[in-house]
């Protein structure tokens, strides 16, 4: 792009290169991305007035600032001599003769002093200490001459109290401050921070200010191309004759663009069209931004803290505590838009080296924007990439996701785009999915037919008492879907599964159905009513054909009658159970609330 021309009016400016372009993008969470020249230095020109007028704010009132400085927009240049007919006060801070108003309320015995405050607050904003470039500084003052007749009109209404020409020197200073493009992104950022620079931690401006600042930066930031901004991009900014363009999306980023060639108003060619592509792909105007939650992470575990409610054997329970650690799972909250999935898609890379699989719950997530979606795109390629595959759950509420996949994923969406209701099934299968390709003799044990030399509860008895126990097993037969046992009925029986898989669940109050756990072959089931005989809290259905041996409570009875050391293997071997669920319980509650 050749549109536009460097600034020639200050002699020095004109000899920036007008192909230069950087771009800085600084998150409130301090994550700094950059393209381009970023780190070329240039002066800041007017982008320094905001700053400015922040530290007139705190070094004196916002009621005294306001008697000698006005925030309405001009819609005039920025160089316009804009004053209040009558009182002589600047219309706004943003134009020269508001700048120049707000450099003599800076703090400061002398020019110089004020100068030094002046550099040392920016140099907090950009987390670094900044310097003057003399050679510009030179340039600005031997033409600054428009600028001194407007620092004489002010002295003429009482705006500056002392004599303008060493407030005019410091003004001319402030805009010849060195800075970068990553420096502007950074003083962006502070601003969108509340004005604590979110690297250095250290603050800038007092919090109560930035709002004032963000305002006269919406409505005057951008001289007589502030309207029509404010309407297209939608984030408080401020350019400079250099180049340098800010933008603060608050609570959010900020961002920092360089490109020298200016339109006939003074802004940066390059920069507004680069604003405008970011604020549209990323959803970053400021009144199309949901409220976000203060962690879009409400938790993270591995497959090796939480398991899925599937019934483990105790070798399957072993080898997913010691290698459950490649499965990670994300349980997300409030909206996701840029800023919060970068956060997220940020997590992600960091923990993911030793992920096979990874898996988003969406069930909390109020909404799910485009841009959003576009980071969820980049982050699948990536993990298929390295052969590590990404998992959604809870998506039916968020269909824009799967038309946005749909549509990037093309032939391969079916392929790439995985997804399950709830997270529960996911890690069931992603567990399955460890168990099969790197432990597969665990996971053979899972499809063999049961005996009952092996059914769990058996275990400690002598073989005699198994036989005993065997002597009083009824086989059954159920084909998968069919009902073993129904919510509310009389507990009169325990069921050993021998063959296939079996599921219980409950119903919700929403009428929806939660699966308490799958059952494999060895386990057993419904032998709470061997404790306390109630009637039956969940629904077990077969998941496949299964074939089950039952004990009914009457022989139980009377085999702990004639062979009271079988009840009491039985009953320790089930408490051992309920310990175990017990201990998975409070691991999640640990982790989840």
């Amino acid at each position: 792009m050749s549109e536009g021309a460097v600034a020639t009016y200050i002699p020095e400016l004109a000899k920036a290169d007008p192909d230069w372009f950087g771009l800085s993008l600084v998150t409130t969470g301090g994550e700094i991305y950059e393209v381009g020249d970023s780190r070329q230095s240039f002066t800041i020109q007017s982008i320094s007035k905001p700053f400015v007028y922040g530290l007139a704010l705190e070094d004196n009132t916002r009621a005294e600032v306001l008697t000698k400085l006005g925030v309405e927009p001009t819609g005039d240049a920025f160089n316009a001599i804009s004053l209040e007919a009558g009182t002589g006060r600047p219309r706004n801070p943003m134009i020269n003769a508001g700048a120049i108003a707000a450099a003599g309320m800076v703090e400061g015995k002398t020019p110089i002093a004020q100068f030094q405050r002046i550099l040392r607050t920016l140099s907090l904003y950009a987390g670094r200490e900044l310097s003057l470039d003399e050679s510009v500084y030179r340039s600005e003052s031997e033409t600054g001459h428009r600028n001194r007749a407007i620092g004489h009109m002010l002295r003429n209404f009482n705006i500056l109290t002392v004599p303008p020409e060493p407030i005019a020197d410091v003004y001319f200073k402030q805009c010849s401050i060195s800075v970068n493009c990553r420096d502007l992104g950074l003083m962006a950022a502070t601003l969108a921070n509340g004005g604590i620079n979110p690297v250095t931690m250290k603050q800038a401006i007092r919090g109560e200010y930035v709002e004032s600042v963000l305002s006269v930066m919406a409505s005057c930031g951008m001289y007589d191309y502030a309207g029509e901004w404010l309407y297209r991009i939608g984030m408080p900014a401020k350019s400079g004759v250099a180049g340098g363009i800010i933008a603060v999306l608050p609570g959010q980023l900020g961002i920092g663009i360089f490109s020298p060639r200016l339109d006939p108003r003074g802004n940066s060619v390059r920069g507004i069209k680069i604003c405008d592509a970011l604020s549209r792909d990323l959803n970053l105007h400021l009144f199309n931004t949901p409220h976000t939650s203060l962690s879009v992470i409400r938790v993270r575990f591995s497959g090796a803290e939480v398991n899925s409610s599937r019934r483990r054997t105790v070798q399957e329970a072993r080898v997913l505590r010691e290698a459950g650690g490649s499965i990670q799972v994300y349980q997300l909250q409030g909206n996701l838009v840029f800023s919060t999935a970068e956060v997220l898609v940020r997590d992600v890379l960091r923990n993911v080296r030793n992920m096979d699989y990874l898996i988003l719950d969406l069930k909390r997530i109020l909404g799910i924007n485009e841009s959003a979606c576009g980071l969820f795109h980049e982050l699948l390629l990536k993990l298929s990439a390295q052969r590590k595959l990404m998992i959604f759950t809870g998506v039916k509420r968020h269909p824009g996701l799967r038309r946005y996949m749909k549509a990037k994923l093309a032939s391969s969406f079916d392929r790439e785009f995985s997804t399950f209701e709830e997270y529960d099934a996911a890690l069931e299968w992603c567990e399955n999915q460890l168990l099969n390709t790197k432990f597969p003799e665990v996971a053979a044990e899972r499809e063999r037919e049961a005996t009952p030399e092996s059914y769990e509860l058996f275990q400690g008895l002598l073989p005699e008492e198994i036989q005993l126990v065997t002597n009083r097993l009824q086989r059954r037969s159920f084909r998968a879907g069919e009902v073993l046992i129904q919510t509310g009925a009389e507990a009169r029986e325990v069921f050993f599964l021998s063959n296939g898989f079996a599921v219980a669940t409950v119903t919700l109050a929403d009428g929806g159905q939660k699966r308490l756990g799958v059952f494999s072959p060895g386990m057993s089931f419904g032998e709470i009513a061997l404790l306390d005989g109630a009637p039956r809290s969940a629904c077990v259905l077969a998941d496949t054909d299964v074939a089950c041996d039952i004990l009914t409570l009457e022989d139980f009875e009377n085999l702990g009658a004639t062979h009271p050391r079988i009840k009491i293997v039985l009953l320790k071997n089930m408490a051992l159970g309920l310990a175990r669920l017990l201990r998975k319980a409070n691991r999640e509650m640990s982790l989840f609330y």
